[in-house]
């Protein structure tokens, strides 16, 4: 275990999550707002999973202690799964918003 402290530590911050609201009731200036709080969470752990592969890769890399290894993939591949779980969720509660606030059938072109 001593070896583990022994690496360098880049100091990697995983970003706060975004609260993305209920489609259902959000409002579509909602959903715009948490839209940009969703690309910057998304740069932001882009950012993240960089510096852990950094990280990993300044403390030897494949020759790192297995355990170090072990723990440094397993971020990385949360980062990209907690990517995709946001990402679905934005995509799911815009789905929701739009079925629970139709666009009128012609919009603005109905005849007389």
């Amino acid at each position: 275990m001593a070896s583990l402290l022994a690496m360098p530590a880049l100091a990697c911050d995983n970003p706060p999550l975004v609260l993305v609201p209920d489609g259902e009731t959000a409002t579509m200036e909602e959903l715009v707002a948490v839209q940009s709080e969703v690309q910057t969470y998304m740069a932001a752990m882009e950012e993240y999973i960089g510096c852990v592969d950094a990280e990993l890769e300044a403390s030897g890399g494949e020759d790192s202690p297995a355990l170090y290894q072990s723990l440094m993939v397993l971020r990385h591949n949360q980062g990209v799964e907690e990517m995709e779980v946001i990402a679905e969720a934005f995509n799911e509660q815009v789905r929701a918003y739009r079925e629970a606030n139709p666009e009128p059938e012609g919009g603005d072109d109905e005849e007389e």
